[in-house]
């Protein structure tokens, strides 16, 4: 209960900070871009010949890599639920009028929201895929829910957002470079502005655990260890296809994923490595007893896992997902 509480009172001497991080971090909804200032205008007589357009280049784009793309957009479009779970964080409540904190998480939904938004009216419009199976699928995402093993931890919480937001900002800024390799500037371009904003998020989330940093240094290392210990979970890790009871299409998705190189288990060590740096865990100082030991354990983890990553093969036959049609993919 004491740490709980310890917890509680950092968020809300970090309540003042809020706003400005609001200001550094987020973007006015009438200066940020939208989905539809990246796909054909149906206002627009020449809307017809945009999408033949954009059907015509999608057919280039290989099989896994629909995959990945449809596994991004679903993870993306499960946004009600991050939202849902961040809102039940320790110092962050929606009871009377809700603080600083709250406005942060709507704000911050409101702008990954339009990522879902964009790729899933691409997905439709580039007739690749069957779109039913994965509404199915995000649906089922939705309903299923998901623990990552934060609990109520704002600290915990914080460690989670700030891996995962570079997580994919890696994935969408990759998915642009072999966008752009097939010569689909448009799919590019949407993905690239996309990993912009997972870039920003990014910075915001390490932000938010380096000022914790300052507070409670002990209890922020220590919980950042326990993140690290139990592993981050990607949202992506309860994905699965409909008919199915448990989620079973996480591990295909994610051999898609190496296999294109759109993110890996090295990608994993070194968020790990940059997180390390970022927080400048090695000069921490006024640690207590377990809080070194957990440093100590955080620091050479990445080590450790690397030596596993070498020896880990990936699979290289392609699994086929319902969401991905073969015969409409080369």
């Amino acid at each position: 209960m004491l740490k709980k509480n310890i917890r509680l009172e950092v968020m809300q001497q970090l309540e003042d900070k809020v706003d400005n991080y609001i200001k550094d971090f987020l973007i006015p909804v009438d200066n940020i871009w939208q989905p539809t200032d990246f796909l054909p205008n149906s206002q627009k007589d020449s809307f017809f010949d945009e999408v033949t357009e954009l059907r015509e280049l999608a057919k280039e784009l290989p099989y896994d890599f629909w995959v990945v793309l449809v596994g991004d957009t679903i993870t993306e479009e499960a946004l009600p639920t991050y939202e849902s779970w961040l809102m039940d964080v320790e110092g962050i409540s929606q009871q009377n009028g809700g603080t600083s904190w709250t406005r942060w998480v709507r704000y911050w939904t409101g702008e990954e929201n339009r990522h879902g938004d964009v790729l899933n009216k691409y997905l439709y419009l580039s007739g690749r895929v069957d779109m039913k199976e994965i509404e199915k699928t995000t649906h089922h995402l939705i309903n299923d829910g998901f623990d990552i093993g934060t609990d109520q931890d704002p600290y915990k919480n914080f460690v989670y957002t700030s891996f995962q937001e570079l997580a994919t900002y890696i994935s969408h800024n990759r998915v642009a470079k072999l966008a752009k390799q097939y010569a689909n500037k448009s799919l590019s371009r949407m993905c690239q502005i996309i990993s912009g904003d997972e870039m920003r998020h990014y910075n915001a989330y390490s932000t938010f655990v380096k000022d914790i940093f300052s507070i409670d240094p002990s209890g922020m290392m220590i919980a950042f260890k326990d993140m690290m210990k139990h592993k981050i979970i990607m949202p992506a890790h309860f994905l699965r296809e409909s008919g199915k009871q448990k989620a079973s299409a996480f591990d295909e998705f994610s051999d898609a994923a190496q296999r294109l190189g759109v993110y890996t288990g090295q990608d994993y060590i070194d968020i790990m490595k940059r997180l390390i740096q970022r927080w400048d865990i090695e000069n921490l100082n006024g640690l207590s007893e377990e809080a070194e030991k957990a440093r100590d354990f955080v620091v050479k983890l990445p080590a450790r896992m690397q030596r596993i990553n070498e020896r880990i093969r990936i699979p290289q036959e392609i699994t086929h997902f319902a969401w991905v049609n073969p015969a409409m993919v080369k």
